[in-house]
C-alpha cells in the first residue's frame, strides 16, 4: 500500500428520521472541523442500507430523508469540493464487499457485538441485514481504504470487530486493507429536552430542520431543575438541559448566571432563562436554516452534489476491488 498524501476518513449516517442538535454537537460540527484542518480525504456516506435494518417497513421515506441529511450536511459546512458526500446504496461496491467478508466470517463473531442482543429484544429485530449490519459496517469503512473513522467512546467496539476481521481477512488471503483506527472525537453531550438521552425514539429532541415556532415550543415545555421550584430555591445548573444548552448556543450568557442559580438568588428564574435559550438557539441555526432550505428548494442540485460524491467513491472503491479480487484469487483478477 503506497503512502498516501492526505489521511483517507470514512464516515456516515442512518436517514432514519430527522437530524438533530445533538446529532451535530455528535458528528457534524466534528466533520466540519476535520474537513477545515486540511489533513483528511474525507468521505461522508448517507447509509441508506443499514437504515432498512429497522425501517424495511417505511422505505417511502428514504428518499425524503435521504435529501434532508444531504442538505443537512452541507448546510452545516461540509463541502462538496473538499469531502465526497455520497449515498451508499449509489457505490454498489460495498455491497460485493459485505457480501465477499460474510463468507469468512463466523456467526459467533457478530452475536457477541454488544448491541446486538439489547436491540434484538428491545426492537424485535430479527433479520439477516440486522446480523450482518457488522459486516457492512466493515464494508463501508475498508472499502475507501481509510485509516481513521471518527467515533466517540460509546462507538468503539463497534470499530474493534471491523479490525478483527481485517485481520482475518489478511491472515486468510494477504495484506490489502489499512487497519481503521479510532479518532476519538470530544464532544458536548446534549440531554434530551426531558433531562434523559437525546433519541428520536423518546422525541426528546430539536430537529435541525425545526423553524422558529417549533424550536420556542420545544423549549417551553423543556425540563429544568426538578427542584427548583421557587425562584428562590437553590438550583443545579449543571443537571438542568437548559442551563446546558445555554452554555453552548448563548453568546450572551452571563457569567455570573451558574453562581446566582445555585444559591437560589431570586433575580434568575426558569421562565427567563427558556425565554433566553429560545433566541439563542433560533440565532444560532438562522444561517444553517436558511442554507438547509434552498439545498431542499433545490433537488436537482442535490442529486447533482450527490452523484459527484459517488463517482469520486466509486472510483475508490472500484481500485479497493481490484485488489480484493486478486487477493482472494477471483475468476478475472
Amino acid at each position: 500500500m503506497t503512502a498516501e498524501k492526505k489521511v483517507v476518513l470514512l464516515s456516515g449516517m442512518q436517514p432514519s428520521g430527522a437530524l438533530h442538535i445533538g446529532n451535530y454537537e455528535g458528528a457534524l460540527r466534528n466533520w466540519v472541523d476535520l474537513q477545515n484542518s486540511g489533513k483528511y480525504k474525507m468521505f461522508n456516506c448517507i447509509v441508506d442500507w443499514h437504515a432498512l435494518t429497522s425501517s424495511s417497513d417505511e422505505t417511502e421515506l428514504l428518499v425524503p430523508r435521504i435529501y434532508e441529511m444531504a442538505a443537512d450536511f452541507i448546510a452545516a459546512g461540509l463541502d462538496p469540493e473538499q469531502t465526497a458526500i455520497f449515498v451508499q446504496s449509489q457505490v454498489k461496491e460495498h455491497a460485493e464487499l459485505h457480501l465477499l467478508l460474510s463468507m469468512i466470517i463466523p456467526i459467533p463473531w457478530l452475536e457477541r457485538v454488544p448491541s446486538y442482543k439489547e436491540k434484538r429484544e428491545t426492537l424485535g429485530l430479527d433479520n439477516y441485514g440486522f446480523l450482518g449490519y457488522p459486516i457492512l459496517q466493515t464494508a463501508d469503512i475498508i472499502i475507501y481504504r481509510a485509516r481513521v473513522v471518527p467515533v466517540g467512546k460509546d462507538q468503539l467496539a463497534h470499530l474493534e470487530i471491523a479490525r478483527e476481521i481485517v485481520r482475518r481477512f489478511h491472515y486468510l488471503y494477504g495484506e490489502v486493507f489499512p487497519e481503521p483506527e479510532a479518532l476519538v472525537t470530544k464532544h458536548a453531550v446534549l440531554p434530551g429536552t426531558d433531562g434523559r438521552k437525546m433519541s428520536k425514539t423518546y422525541g426528546n429532541y430539536i430537529a435541525l430542520g425545526d423553524g422558529p415556532d417549533i424550536i420556542c415550543e420545544k423549549v417551553k415545555n423543556m425540563f429544568t431543575d426538578p427542584e427548583k421550584i421557587h425562584k428562590t430555591d437553590k438550583g443545579h445548573p449543571d443537571r438542568c438541559p437548559v442551563y446546558i444548552y445555554r452554555t453552548i448556543y448563548d453568546a450572551d450568557l452571563p457569567v455570573d448566571l451558574k453562581d446566582k442559580c445555585a444559591s437560589g438568588d431570586a433575580s434568575v428564574g426558569c421562565v427567563a432563562c427558556k425565554k433566553a435559550l429560545m433566541q439563542a438557539i433560533v440565532d444560532y441555526f438562522a444561517d444553517f436554516r436558511a442554507k438547509r432550505s434552498e439545498l431542499l428548494a433545490d433537488k436537482a442540485q442535490l442529486d447533482a452534489i450527490l452523484e459527484d460524491g459517488a463517482k469520486r467513491a466509486r472510483e475508490r472503491a472500484a481500485e479497493t476491488m481490484i485488489l480484493v479480487r486478486k487477493a482472494m484469487n477471483m475468476y478475472g483478477s
